[in-house]
């Protein structure tokens, strides 16, 4: 079960009954996504509203769960204009025929009706067209103003069932908005949805600059830093849905923001001191820092293994800005990344298995990944100014920021997946920078 909470931490929704009969085992029908160029899947999503149900608000959860499933690359929605039976009975076994001739390979029923009580109700069920049986089902109870979340709940349980991996959808992303000239830049912490929905401003200082969001696996919080303009910096521990924030500490030559360890307990960040720059690691309970790495270079940008064994950074002791991985406590220091140009800002996958990174090389900035012995590097994407990858919780897609050539541009959002062929904008009110990808919501 999922619930949504409010900052009153009240239930807002919750998943509570399967319907109908489920396939046992694994869909008859699954998308394969270990290939290197994945077809998508051709599927059918029903309008939420046109089966005895609110309309409106069915409608826009159909549109939420289609536009989900389509950015993912792994699925085609069928338009709805060529439907045969465009308001499938939701009580009923579908005409299957009348979805095959489409080649329809899944198709999805849903209803949105209004209780008593003022809650919504969100019902979908997943069909095997070709097999002519129903795959899974559930049903939900929101609270109104949480409708796009039960669209994104959806799109997670079809996406997981015709995968057999979690999806990515009910998920936000924190991130730097950037406003005004090049020269003259107001930068706010933001927070939105996946899909840049439901924006909402964290900071609103135009004499603050904020660096490097950065969230908690195991909490609704994050932190970044804070530079007051010709002060020194700070950083902070915000919680999302109070609002309250308390101060980390003040980092006079912090070069990044801190990285949460899997548990939640612990930071690593880099320090710079006397021109060099060593990684450190902080218990955010006591305040207590240990030093990790001691070189007379620029040892930044740390990130822990998703198991909490390792850290991957980024170093120029060999004469050039490449990434290496350590033990937790700093032992075994070892190069990983060995090719033509500059590596960055390495980020480990949260499944374990690769490392992302940024490549400077003749002139670009791509974006790429490699696995944590530094084999099997691949460039997912390259242009004039790629930075700051960051992972979807699970694993299969990343996004970073772009800026483009010319004085009136500015950084953008986008999400490229391991395929390298999936590649699309993300929406925001202005420019935007540095995001970072939330963990599941709960």
């Amino acid at each position: 079960m999922r619930a949504f909470l409010t900052a009153a931490a009240s239930l807002a929704v919750a998943a509570i009954v399967t319907i109908g009969a489920a396939v046992p085992a694994r869909a008859l029908i699954e998308v394969d996504i270990t290939q290197a160029n994945i077809q998508p899947m051709p599927i059918a999503i029903t309008d939420f509203g046109a089966s005895g149900g609110d309309p409106e608000v069915g409608r826009q959860i159909s549109d939420v769960i289609s536009a989900d499933l389509q950015r993912s690359g792994l699925f085609k929605p069928i338009d709805r204009a060529a439907f045969i039976e465009a308001g499938a009975n939701f009580d009923a076994v579908p005409n299957f025929g009348s979805w095959r001739v489409l080649n329809a390979q899944a198709l999805i029923t849903g209803r949105v009706t209004k209780q008593p009580d003022g809650r919504l109700k969100a019902e979908f069920r997943l069909w095997d067209v070709f097999a002519g049986q129903q795959i899974t089902g559930q049903q939900y109870f929101s609270n109104p103003e949480n409708w796009r979340r039960i669209a994104h709940i959806i799109a997670d349980a079809i996406y997981e069932r015709l995968t057999g991996e979690k999806g990515y959808f009910d998920t936000r992303i924190v991130f730097v908005d950037e406003t005004g000239p090049k020269d003259a830049r107001v930068r706010r912490l933001a927070i939105m949805d996946q899909d840049g929905a439901n924006v909402r401003y964290l900071t609103n200082s135009p004499q603050e600059i904020i660096r490097n969001p950065r969230f908690s696996p195991s909490r609704q919080e994050i932190t970044y830093v804070s530079q007051p303009i010709g002060e020194t910096p700070r950083v902070y521990l915000l919680n999302i849905e109070t609002g309250q924030r308390e101060v980390v500490g003040d980092f006079p030559g912090m070069t990044f923001a801190p990285r949460f360890s899997p548990d939640g307990q612990r930071v690593v960040l880099s320090l710079e001191q006397g021109g060099n720059a060593n990684i450190y690691v902080m218990d955010l309970g006591s305040r207590r820092t240990t030093r990790l790495t001691n070189t007379p270079s620029i040892d930044t940008s740390p990130s822990f293994s998703p198991d909490g064994r390792q850290i991957v950074f980024e170093s120029d002791r060999g004469g050039s800005q490449q990434v290496y991985v350590m033990n937790a406590d700093g032992t075994n220091q070892q190069r990983i990344s060995f090719g033509q140009g500059a590596y960055g800002t390495p980020v480990w996958s949260p499944r374990g298995d690769l490392v992302a990174f940024t490549k400077r090389s003749g002139g670009q900035f791509s974006i790429g990944v490699m696995r944590p012995d530094g084999s099997g590097e691949r460039i997912l994407t390259e242009g004039y100014h790629n930075e700051g990858p960051t992972w979807a919780p699970n694993g299969r897609v990343l996004m970073f920021f772009r800026e483009v050539r010319g004085a009136g541009g500015g950084p953008q959002l986008w999400t490229v997946d391991l395929t390298g062929y999936n590649e699309q904008q993300v929406p925001t009110p202005a420019f935007g920078s540095d995001p970072a990808w939330s963990p599941l919501l709960n």
